[in-house]
Formats: structure tokens, sequence, C-alpha cells
């Protein structure tokens, strides 16, 4: 059996062959606008399961609808059980104007060492090192003592109702393993020094808030007849943009500012203080912990109104809610009533998207993925740091099934993460990511799995 470094020299090798499969599944538009009919997610789940095919390797696809197929494949071990499961995703987010691209968003164009492309990021980059992975795996001939499970998918940028969540509900036996490997962490961050890897051990909720106001309609020439939704409105954006949400320190990240040279113990008192000063050299740092030190109110979107010359006595407010693992509903609705106080003709309603969900940050899989990654990409004392994400992803569905699941895409060092633009203009991934991801999961398979 080859050893882990030669499957590596393979890894670097098959460049252009990972090169040409992140290009043909950021070619295929899988985009997800949220309302159905919506995603096209089927004609990437074929293109991999033809890819899997050449290997012999048999997958199936699980269609919650039609067209939003989700790919399940599965390599067998001795046991008959799963030990592993890659993690991906198969749609994207809508492009808002494309004129504004540097590149067509589906060209998948190559340029200054990375593919540019929606979705190439976000999460089809993932996916083709997971798949590249299990190729060379195969064709090395490695048996496996426990199995491998790779799935990919549906729906995850609108909430996973067609996917992951979905297949939880309805073939939580396909995606039983007792460890997971997702997107949602595995970026390098360059502080005191040192190489410090962020791994994904869980994320913060997400609700999305509807906002009504009501007013009284009239004629716009006589507008005081009417009460005019938009002033209310108005006090109502006004008290968000004001929202000052309490500061909270709970979250393991902030066990380890140590790492980052941090000398003061982080408190909801200093939090803020400690972010400016990290901000100037270091910004995509303090964002992270911005975030994970409150509960984020944005306003995203307005609706509302039905003529020109009428005054609106209804409009819509749309507000994204990110909330800390112990801030539940309860808690969303004292801020948002607090928020709202005093504001007549305000109601709210509050869908639960996803709740805050983590596993532990010291496991089988993360010993394995510390491991693997120092050889990866050729680096020793590493740092390690555990962290909530602000943003939500499929593992949300694995962990409440016993899953241990972790963010971890294995960028590379060198690649800068901010480059990545992911759900922006100009979205791409670093080729040198794609290779050491590709390298990362092919040694979590053969460490975990493979018959020794």
């Amino acid at each position: 059996m080859p050893t882990l470094e030669e499957l590596f020299s393979q890894v670097d090798a098959a460049q252009d062959d990972i090169i040409a499969l992140e290009q043909a599944l950021v070619k295929i538009p899988s985009v997800n606008t949220g309302f159905m009919p919506t995603g096209d997610e089927t004609p990437v789940c074929e293109y991999a399961r033809d890819w899997l095919g050449q290997d012999g390797i048999t997958s199936e696809i699980l269609e919650s609808a039609p067209n939003r197929g989700n790919l399940i494949g599965r390599i067998e071990g001795r046991s008959g059980k799963a030990g592993l499961m890659f993690m991906s995703h198969t749609d994207v987010v809508p492009v808002e104007d494309d004129a504004k691209w540097r590149f067509d968003p589906f060209s998948a164009t190559i340029a200054d060492g990375r593919i540019f492309g929606r979705g190439a990021s976000d999460c089809k980059g993932l996916l083709t090192a997971q798949l590249m992975a299990v190729r060379i795996l195969l064709r090395n001939g490695i048996e496996l003592e426990d199995g491998l499970i790779l799935a990919a998918g549906a729906d995850e940028e609108h909430g996973g109702r067609y996917g992951f969540g979905w297949l939880a509900d309805n073939y939580p036996e396909k995606l039983a393993a007792p460890y997971a490997v997702n997107e949602g962490g595995g970026t390098p961050i360059q502080a005191a020094g040192a190489l410090t890897y962020v791994l994904g051990v869980g994320e913060k909720g997400r609700l999305q808030v509807e906002i009504d106001v009501k007013g009284v309609s009239s004629h716009a020439s006589v507008p005081w007849q009417g009460t005019n939704a938009l002033y209310r409105l108005n006090r109502a954006l006004s008290a968000i943009e004001d929202y000052d949400p309490d500061r909270d320190t709970s979250t393991g990240l902030f066990d380890h500012l140590s790492t980052f040279a941090v000398e003061h113990k982080a408190s909801p008192e200093n939090v803020d203080d400690i972010i400016a000063e990290i901000e100037p050299d270091n910004p995509r740092f303090a964002s992270m912990l911005r975030a994970l030190s409150r509960m984020t109110l944005t306003p995203t979107m307005i609706r509302g109104g039905v003529k020109s010359n009428s005054v609106p006595e209804a409009i819509r407010l749309t507000c994204d809610v990110r909330t800390l693992p112990h801030q539940d509903e309860q808690y969303v609705r004292d801020q948002l009533d607090e928020v709202l106080s005093g504001i007549p003709g305000v109601s709210y309603e509050i869908d639960y998207m996803a709740r805050p969900n983590s596993s532990p940050f010291e496991s089988d899989l993360a010993t394995h993925i510390r491991s693997v990654t120092e050889r990866a990409i050729g680096r020793g004392n590493i740092q390690w740091v555990p962290a909530i994400s602000n943003g939500f992803t499929d593992s949300r569905f694995t962990r409440p099934l016993g899953t241990v699941t972790y963010g971890f895409s294995g960028s590379h060092p060198d690649d800068d993460p901010m480059l990545n633009f992911t759900h922006g203009t100009n979205e791409s991934v670093g080729i040198k990511s794609l290779v050491s991801g590709t390298k990362i999961m092919l040694g979590l398979a053969y460490d975990m799995l493979a018959v020794k």
C-alpha cells in the first residue's frame, strides 16, 4: 500500500485534473433563488455520478423535488459500516449583476492562480477536493476497514429543506457515520508570527424576521387623510440601526485569544476594545470576533406600496437575525420587543431557519485533521482554535443525528481567503487551496479508514 506522502505526490501530479473537474462543476449553473422552482442541482449530481462511475463507484441521486437532486456515493469497508462522511452542497447563490464580474460568472476562467465563477468557493471547491480524494483512494486499491460516504446536498443556500434537511428526515440511514467533514471552517489566520487554523465546531442560529408595518391608505394628494406606513417604517429602521446588542464572550474561541497574542482575557465589558486593537492589523479576525460576541439584527428586504399616487398602508420589512448558542427564540423576541417598543402599527413573525449547534473541539476526527493538515501543507507547529460560524451550513442536520461534524475545507496558508468573495462579485477559489483541500480529504480517509 502506498504511503500517504506518495499519495500526496499523486495529488500534485493530478493538479490539471483537479482544475478541470472544478471548472466542469462551476460551469453547471445550479442557481438557487429560494423560490420554487429553482436549484437545478440534479445536473451537478449527474455529472458527479458519471464521474465517479468511471472508477466503478455506484452512487444514487435522491430528488426531493423535480430537478432537486441529492447525491449519495459510498465506498464500502470490511466492517459494513461507515466511518466518515464527506459533505458538500451543489447549489449556488444567484448572481446579482454579471456585468460587474471580471469574467462570466459561469465561465470558470483561470487567472492569477485562481478559478473564477459562482460557486467556485461555495461549495464546488470542496466537492471537487472530495471527489478527487475518492478517485485517488480507489485507483490505488486502498482497502477500507470502515466505509466512506460522499454526500452532496441540494438547497443549502436556502435552508436545506430540499437537501440535507430532507435527507435527515427521510433517509437518515444513508447519512449514518460517526464523523463528517463539511464546509464552514479550515481557513488559516496568520497571527503573532504563527500559522493558526480555524476548526469549525458549530454555527450561530439563523432566523428570518418579517416585520409588518401598518398604516391607513389615502390618496397621495391628501396624505393627511391617511397614515403613511413608510414613516412608521422609518422609525423601525432607525431603531434597528441604533440597536446595541448584548456582548457575549462565552463561545470557545474567546478562550484561545492568547494564541493571537491578545493579553487580556475577553469579557463582555472589554471585547469591543480587543476588537478595536486587533482590527488594523487583522481585520478578518476582528470581524470574526465581532460576529461571535453578539446577536446581529440586519434589515435585508422591503416590500410594500401599491401605486405611486397612493399612501401605503402596509409595508413588510425582512430582517436576518444570527444568534449565539444560548440565545433562544424567546431571547430574540425580547430583543425585538425592546427595539420596536413605542412604534404603532408594528408586528412581527419569526421563521427559525437554523438553530445554533456544535460539536466538541476534541475528538478522534479533530486529532486526524490536525495531523493530516500538517503533513499536507508541510508545516509543523500549527495552532488550532475552535470557532462558531456566523453563517449556517448543512452540519446542523448531521449533528443532531449523532455525527461529530466539523467545518474544514483545508485552504492553503498562501491563499488569502479574503479573495474568495463568497456570495459576492468575482467569487473564486485558489488552485493551491483545491490541491491542499484534496490532500487533506484524502489524508483523512486514508488515516481513519484504511486497513493498516
